[in-house]
Parts: structure tokens; C-alpha cells; sequence
């Protein structure tokens, strides 16, 4: 039986929530949509495709800073205004790809898309978590972070069959153009049916020191070091298997450097604190690293594998992931309705460990059903993985903090992302192959080990079966 109260449904109607979807989805979908147009990118602006890999990760770094700093601004200026922001950047992001001549304007491009849907998900939750308390709820809005979840990343796997029908039909460019259609759309809708925000409480201090004052509220030094460090991270790991030591040396340096400034902060933008005594929130943010790893490494590794082992096209290679997709969305929306945790994060456990032996079996020669029902398999982990995160996320942190909190939960979600992508990288850098895949399948057994073991081992979450 449901734990939410009937108070839930006046007050999250769908004027409410549909802007909140769609701005969601906008994110989730560019982070695959682009796949599928490097090639035809590449002989556009004359460089190799080696080189359009960096829209690839220009988008991943632009989202895994801006999606904490994006909840931070939520928190100080109001979630309505960083949502409103947030689309326009995206609007200029679309325009300037549409109309980019060169790789330097398309990678300003999606660094611009990502900035600007990185802002619509934290201040979601924030929305979502100040809805919920004006209307008096005792219980996490299981069926609209449902929705949330679904718009927000289970929609992730869509990008690739989209890309393909947009490049196929209308070249390259579309991949760009796409985002102001729904941009606009999110924008008109959010303007009109999500209200304004109340006044700031603490406003900054006017006067000539207002901008020292914003800044302190800020925490723009720590921002800039979360920044650094997570930008000298991926500098690292894209570059494998040619690693440059010292870059990691750096990202180790400016991340110890973040964290004394944070312990001295007063109001700290990475609460270092806020993680070591909220060791269940730690807990949830490597949970949810672990599995977008494997989760990854099965949307792009997988999908490499497909085409050159099985000659299959990117579009073909796309759609064959769509179940996966669909089942993690029919998964997630029952698993949030009730606010489920111990159970949904133990199948998610067992699946991804499943289906990560599932691919060790996997040749050249396997019959297309089977590989279907390997995705299927983390379908579930999907579907599973990200509802009950997310439920627990909203009952871990306090409503002052939940657009930080929530923002940094896709961080986590991008580092394992990002990680996916390095191994990927490294194993298939000379050739893909059926070996090779093994290979990455019996990495992400023992990182499906390693999630299992964090789940049964914590206490919290085996003690309750929802929130």
C-alpha cells in the first residue's frame, strides 16, 4: 500500500510537473544523442573523429560541475528562477550548434546545453521538496520523483536511436537544433504554471560589498575548486590508456586543497561535514556511481561491440537498447509510488550482477534474442537502481540542502559515466572484440560485487523496506 498521503495529488497537478519532466529529459537525452552524428560531424568540419570525441566530454564535465552548482543557486535565488535560466542556456546552446561552422563552436555548444539542463534537475527537486512540504505530505512524493526519474534518466537510452533517425533524415545538425523545440516548450510551460518563488530569506547585503557578500554565499572558491578538481579528473581518465600522471596529481591536489577550504568555509558549497556525518547519503552517492558505470558501459561498450563485431548500424545498434529503456521505466514508476528502498536496491544489486555474467557468454555469433534479454536484465538494474536512490536522497538531506544534495547525485551519476568511458576506452583501444568485451564483462562483475556488498552491508538500508 502506497505511503504517500491523497494530499499528494491536488498538489502536484500535471501543470506542475509536466515542465519539470520535460526540462529533465532534455539532459538525459543529449547525453547519448550526439553518438550517433560524430562521424558526419567529423567530415563536416574537416578534423578526425578521434577529435569529436571531446563533445562527448564536454558535455560530461559541463553537467558533473553545473549540476551541484546548479542546486546551490537553486537553494540561494529561488528553483523557478535557476530553472527558467537554465532553459535559455539551453536555447542558446541549440542555436549556436545548429549554426556552428567549426569544432570549437559545436564543443562551446554542448558545453552550453549541459550547463543549462544541468540546472533543471536539482532546482526539480528542490520545487518538488517545497510543494511537498506546503501541502502538509508525511511521506516523499513516491509517484512524481518517479516521473522525475524516468524523464531525467531512464529516457538516457532514447538518445541513440533519436541521433540516428535525426542524422539520417536531416544531417547532423539536428542533433543541436532538437533542443529548441523542447526548450521552448519547457520554458513556455514553466513560466506559466510553476509559481514564482517567494522571497530570498537571507538576501545578500547591498551596497558596494553585495558582490563579496554573494560571492561568500556562494562559496565561489569552492566552486571553482569542485570545478578544477572534477575537470582535471576527466582530463585523466579520457586520455587513458595514455595516462599523464601528473594530471591526476593535480586533480589530487586542488581536491585536497577543496576540502580544507570547505572545513573553513562558512557556508560551504561541497559540505565535506554534511558527508562524513551523513554516511548513508555517501552510501547513496556510490551506490548510484557503481551502477551508472555498468549501467554506461553497457550503453556505449555494448553498443561498440554491436557494430564492429555484428556489423550493425548505430541506428540499429540504438534501437536494440530501447527495451532496456522502456522496461526501466515501467520498473521505476511502481518502485517510487510506494517509496521502496531495501528490496528494489537489492534487485538492483543482483540484476547488475547478473547481467554483467550474462555478457561473458556473449560472441559474435549469439542470437540477437539473448543479447535483448541481457539489456532487459539491466533494464531492471535501471529502473531499480535510480528510484530507490533518489527516494532515499529525498529523505536523507534537509529541505535547505536538498538542491545540492540533488545536484551532486548526478555528479556521482556522471563520474561513473565518465569512468564507463575510460573503460571502455582502454579495452577497445586497439580493437573490439569478443575478448575484449569479456574483458569489460569481468570488470563489471567485480564492480556488481562491490555494489552488492555495499548494499547488504548497510544497516540503514536493510532495516526499512520503504521510507
Amino acid at each position: 500500500m502506497p505511503p504517500v498521503t491523497s494530499r499528494a495529488a491536488p498538489a502536484f497537478s500535471w501543470r506542475f510537473v509536466t515542465p519539470l519532466f520535460t526540462g529533465s529529459a532534455i539532459n538525459a537525452i543529449n547525453t547519448s544523442l550526439i553518438a550517433t552524428a560524430l562521424v558526419p560531424i567529423a567530415a563536416a568540419v574537416h578534423v578526425s573523429v578521434g577529435r569529436t570525441a571531446v563533445l562527448v566530454s564536454a558535455l560530461y564535465l559541463a553537467c558533473a560541475i553545473a549540476q551541484p552548482v546548479g542546486g546551490k543557486l537553486a537553494e540561494e535565488f529561488g528553483p523557478r528562477r535557476v530553472f527558467l535560466a537554465g532553459v535559455l542556456i539551453v536555447l542558446a546552446g541549440g542555436a549556436v550548434g545548429g549554426l556552428g561552422e567549426d569544432l570549437t563552436a559545436l564543443v562551446v555548444a554542448r558545453a552550453l546545453i549541459g550547463v543549462g539542463s544541468s540546472a533543471v534537475y536539482p532546482s526539480a527537486m528542490l520545487l518538488i521538496r517545497r510543494r511537498a512540504a506546503a501541502a502538509g505530505l508525511d511521506a516523499p512524493p513516491g509517484g512524481v520523483l518517479g516521473g522525475l526519474m524516468i524523464a531525467g534518466a531512464a529516457t538516457s537510452a532514447l538518445g541513440l536511436p533519436i541521433g540516428g533517425v535525426l542524422v539520417d533524415a536531416w544531417g547532423w545538425r539536428t542533433t543541436f537544433l532538437i533542443n529548441l523545440p523542447f526548450a521552448l516548450l519547457a520554458l513556455a510551460m514553466a513560466f506559466c504554471w510553476i509559481p514564482t518563488d517567494p522571497p530570498v530569506a537571507d538576501p545578500p547585503v547591498a551596497g558596494p560589498r553585495s558582490l563579496r557578500q554573494l560571492a561568500a554565499r556562494l562559496d565561489v572558491v569552492g566552486i571553482v575548486g569542485f570545478g578544477g578538481a572534477i575537470a582535471a579528473l576527466l582530463v585523466f581518465l579520457t586520455e587513458l590508456p595514455q595516462a599523464d600522471w601528473s594530471v591526476l596529481g593535480l586533480a589530487v591536489v586542488i581536491g585536497a586543497g577543496l576540502v580544507w577550504w570547505e572545513l573553513r568555509a562558512r557556508r560551504p558549497f561541497f559540505d565535506v561535514r554534511l558527508l562524513t556525518r551523513n554516511p548513508a547519503l555517501t552510501r547513496t552517492y556510490l551506490r548510484f556511481a557503481l551502477a551508472g558505470l555498468c549501467v554506461y558501459t553497457v550503453l556505449y561498450g555494448l553498443t561498440q561491440w554491436l557494430q564492429a563485431g555484428r556489423s550493425m548500424s548505430s541506428q540499429e545498434a540504438g534501437l536494440l537498447l530501447l527495451p532496456m529503456s522502456a522496461l526501466s521505466a515501467l520498473i521505476a514508476r511502481p518502485v517510487s509510488q510506494r517509496n521502496l528502498v531495501r528490496m528494489p536496491l537489492i534487485v538492483a544489486a543482483v540484476s547488475c550482477l547478473a547481467a554483467s555474467a550474462g555478457v561473458l557468454a556473449l560472441t559474435a555469433s549469439t542470437p540477437i534474442v539473448w543479447i535483448v534479454a541481457i539489456t532487459l536484465v539491466f533494464g531492471i538494474t535501471l529502473g531499480t537502481t535510480i528510484s530507490a536512490n533518489q527516494t532515499t536522497l529525498y529523505t536523507q538531506v534537509g529541505a535547505g540542502e536538498i538542491g545540492t544534495a540533488a545536484g551532486l547525485f548526478r555528479t556521482f551519476g556522471f563520474l561513473g559515466s565518465i569512468a564507463s568511458s575510460a573503460l571502455i576506452s582502454v579495452v577497445f583501444h586497439t580493437r573490439v572484440n569478443d575478448h575484449r568485451l569479456h574483458l569489460i564483462a569481468l570488470i563489471m562483475v567485480t564492480v556488481s560485487v562491490l555494489g552488492l556488498l555495499v548494499v547488504v552491508t548497510d544497516r540503514t538500508v536493510m532495516a526499512r523496506a520503504r521510507v
